[in-house]
Formats: C-alpha cells, structure tokens, sequence
C-alpha cells in the first residue's frame, strides 16, 4: 500500500515532464523492482542511480529520459536530505583542500587506462569535442584544440602549461602541430605514466602535481576540463595562481563546464560514483574569482557538442565491454559508467549544464 502512494505521488511529477512508469515510450521507466519508488522519495537522485545500477529500474533512452527531467525542473521537486547535506558540507568544508587533491584522480582518473582507450579518441581527449565540419570523433577533438591554441596565438618555442594535462594528448598535439614546449600537470598517476609514454621524444614534460605548486613561468596556459574539480573555496586561488605562473605578455585559456546558478556541491550519485569532490561553477563564480586578476577576451559557449562528444563516448565503450576484463568491469560497473555517460548527455541537451570557453589575458598586458 504504501510503496503504491509512492508511486502515485512520483508520477504525478513525473506527468509534468510526460514520463511514465512502465510506458510504452523510449524515455519511460521500465520498473523491474517495486521498492524503486520509496528508494526515490527517500535517497533521491543518489537512490535514483544506484537503483539503475542494481538492476531495480531500466530505459530504453536514458539520455532523453534526464533531459525530459532537467526540462520539466522535477530535480527542484523531488529532493533528499542527502542532497541538502551536501550542499552544507560544501558550503562549511573546503572539500577540494591541499590533502583532498588526489581524490578524483584514484578514484576516478585511475580506473583504468584500457577503460578509456577503449572510449576516447587516439588522443585520448576527455573532454567536450567540437563538432564544427567533424563526422568523427577523432576530427572533432583536433577541431577542439586548434580553436583553444588558434585563439591563444602559438607561436614556435614558447613554453605552455597545461593544468590538468590528462593523458597528454592536447600537449601532444601542441608540441607536434605548433613547435611548442609543454608542462602538463595531473593529479592522477595512470594519466602521468600513459603521458610521458604519448609525448616520448617530444619537448613535453608531464608531472604528478598539484597546480598550487608550481613555481614557474609560461609563455600561455591553459586548462582544458579541470577547473570542474578547483571548488568553489579555491577559485580565486586557482585564478591567482594562473596569474603568477603567467608572463606579462601572456595569455590563458579555460575550458570549463558551466551551470546556471552558483553550486557548493554536486549531484550526489556523481560525487559518489564518478568524480568525487566536484563542483560545476556559475558564470558569477568565476567572474567574481577571475577579475582581480584577469581581463576576459573572448567567452565562447559550446552549444551542442557535449551532448553529441558524450554519445560517442557511449558508442564506443558499448561496443568495447566485450573486450574489457569483466572482472575488472562487472555488469553493475557498465550500468554506472551507462548511467554516467547518457544521464550527462541529457544534462547538456537540456541546457542544464554548459561549456565555456575563455581567453584570458593578465591585468596590465600591452
């Protein structure tokens, strides 16, 4: 009786939206567990997503399902005291301090390199792609790296840093295509041992750093998908730290997903399941961190590309598990990675997230 209150109560929201339980369309959710709907009332979007990892619910369209959702603002409606915790904890606690840096890069960057070969492009590029006049994943994400070191003005011989290098593609390129030297820095140590192996032979230095500890001078800096882990206690010390490491004459760009409102915490499946300690800063956010000591050139937004880079991704690793050590990568494992790639897929279809780009130049530049 009462999980069928429960049910009553979730579809009456779920009906703003045009999603149904056991419906006949792609973007409903097919119940294979009736506890599913107290899970919801009482854990919220954490039991949401655990619940389709256990197997409790299925969709045929997951993507369109979490868009509809965004769309409709049913995350506004139905909430969880987890949720609102989190939101306290990030607003009390620096949770992306000094000893929390290495966090995401264990528990989520170190997963395994086999995982994301199999996902990624060949240079292995996990970020926003940009589809511009691309048919290909692969052509998208070059497309994605000329317009970042097109629009900071490469010339032969100077020296980048790249906050957040990744698995050194985006340097690879760089030093290959535009007679550059790079610093790449990284918080994870399966990214910094595939990297120098990519960048062998290259004038390309890849270290296992924190970007509060750097001590040195760059020509250009960017940072391409990092800023997602600073926190919003740290952003001004994470501009301030772009500013010292810049020269005079220098020019930084950021690549960043962006949210609509100021956030002290994220989603909680997220923070648990994929990128512990995250957070998505607003456009006041970073502006308000950024001016003492930054002008802003130029901010671009990626309409659409997440949305169709997250697709891909999802193609490929679909057609990859099969290769995969399955002891490695268990069923419940594919269902979350599932979960994660489709359910930000709609995020972004839904306008619910962006992706920013900004050319930067120090205050006082000629």
């Amino acid at each position: 009786m009462l999980e069928r209150h429960f049910q009553k109560q979730l579809q009456k929201h779920l009906s703003k939206a045009g999603i149904s339980f056991n419906g006949s369309h792609p973007h409903d959710i097919q119940v294979k567990n009736d506890q599913l709907y107290h899970r919801i009332i009482t854990q919220g979007s954490l039991g949401f997503g655990e619940a389709y990892m256990d197997g409790w619910w299925d969709c045929a369209s997951l993507d369109t399902l979490t868009c509809k959702l965004l769309q409709a603002r049913i995350n506004k409606t139905i909430t969880s005291p987890i949720l609102m915790l989190d939101a306290v904890l990030g607003r009390i606690f620096n949770l992306q301090s000094g000893k929390r840096t290495y966090t995401v890069g264990n528990n989520h960057y170190n997963t395994g390199n086999d995982l994301f070969q199999a996902m990624l492009d060949p240079l292995m590029l996990y970020s926003c792609a940009s589809w511009n006049n691309a048919d290909t994943l692969q052509q998208a994400q070059k497309n994605k790296l000329r317009l970042i070191f097109d629009k900071l003005q490469l010339k032969p011989g100077m020296h980048l840093l790249d906050i957040g290098c990744g698995w050194g593609g985006a340097a690879k390129f760089a030093a290959e295509e535009y007679g550059v030297e790079v610093t790449g820095i990284t918080i994870s140590s399966e990214q910094a041992d595939l990297a120098k192996h990519m960048c062998k032979g290259l004038p390309v230095s890849i270290q296992l750093q924190d970007y509060r500890t750097l001590e040195s001078r760059f020509d250009r800096i960017y940072s391409i998908g990092m800023f997602e882990h600073v926190g919003h206690k740290n952003y001004s010390t994470y501009f301030q730290t772009a500013n010292r490491l810049l020269a005079p004459r220098g020019l930084f760009l950021l690549h960043t997903i962006g949210g609509n409102q100021p956030a002290t915490s994220t989603d909680p499946w997220i923070s648990r399941y994929i990128f512990p300690n995250s957070m998505i800063p607003s456009a006041s956010q970073v502006t308000i961190a950024m001016e003492p000591y930054f002008l802003l050139n130029n901010w671009h937004i990626l309409i659409g590309d997440y949305d169709r880079t997250l697709l891909a991704w999802h193609n490929n690793i679909e057609q990859h598990w099969h290769t995969l050590p399955q002891h490695k990568y268990p069923q419940r494992f594919q269902r979350m990675w599932r979960y994660y790639l489709l359910t930000c897929a709609g995020a972004f279809r839904a306008r619910h997230l962006q992706v920013w780009q900004l050319l930067l130049e120090k205050r006082g530049r000629p």
